[in-house]
């Protein structure tokens, strides 16, 4: 079996009436993937990034699909691509409101309870809080060092030689999560009460470093957009496997 110490590569592999029975596949490229004559019942594939290519299952994309569906099922959802300052601050009212809900709606001995290594509740909360700072106050504002010490890092982090220490290795308390999470909110909806059009087309510096991309504005709230509602996705699926 493979671990984080000790990876396998399988690239251009092929297996033959191999048993992956209840196997769990994580952080793993399985794009090109082929497989025919597979027994895929109660497959489940969640992928972030599953919106920017394809699916193919019995010769049919079903990406397509899979967005039209969560946009049913998360209302709002599909405003995380405007274009435009009005339908940006719609799809941000429309995210904090179903956010809202589900905090609301979460029993304080469920904030820290996770399902596997995923982001309990409290954490997934600090991450949003650690992408508001990257996207907004980095990307957009420019601020050199945008982040506050709640926000929760991605694991990979310390590889890529982030700087840890700007994060507190204790964890807050639930009140003080929510208390610097709304602080990030406010910031988002002040920023986009002011957003022009002409405002949203200025590039900016990628807040991650590194590559030729540089973000529009727009690119950078749409991808606070993307996170929010991702994670959303993410905590209410798991939430709902706990209860």
């Amino acid at each position: 079996m493979a671990t984080d110490s000790d990876p396998q590569d399988f690239e251009g592999a092929t297996f033959f009436k191999t048993s992956f029975k209840r196997a769990t596949m994580r952080a793993c490229d399985l794009s090109g993937v082929t497989m025919r004559g597979a027994e895929v019942d109660g497959l489940d594939i969640d992928g972030h990034d599953l919106l920017f290519g394809s699916l193919l299952v019995n010769g049919v994309d079903v990406v397509p699909l899979v967005d039209a569906e969560l946009n049913r099922q998360f209302p709002g959802r599909e405003l995380q691509n405007a274009q435009t300052p009005e339908g940006l601050r719609d799809g941000w009212v429309a995210v904090q409101a179903a956010w809202a809900t589900t905090v609301a709606d979460t029993p304080p001995e469920m904030v820290d309870a996770h399902v596997d290594d995923e982001l309990s509740l409290a954490q997934t909360l600090r991450h949003l809080v650690l992408a508001t700072d990257a996207w907004l106050r980095g990307g957009i504002m420019g601020i050199e060092q945008p982040f506050h010490e709640i926000g929760q890092i991605f694991t990979s982090a310390p590889e890529m030689g982030f700087d840890m220490s700007i994060f507190r290795t204790d964890a807050p308390t639930f009140e003080e999560i929510l208390e610097v999470r709304a602080e990030r909110q406010q910031m988002v909806t002040d920023f986009l009460v002011g957003a022009t059009p002409e405002l949203l087309v200025e590039e900016r510096n990628n807040p991650w470093g590194g590559g030729d991309w540089h973000p529009t504005v727009g690119d950078c709230v749409r991808v606070i957009l993307e996170e929010e509602w991702a994670h959303l996705r993410y905590i209410r699926r798991d939430l709902a496997l706990l209860a």
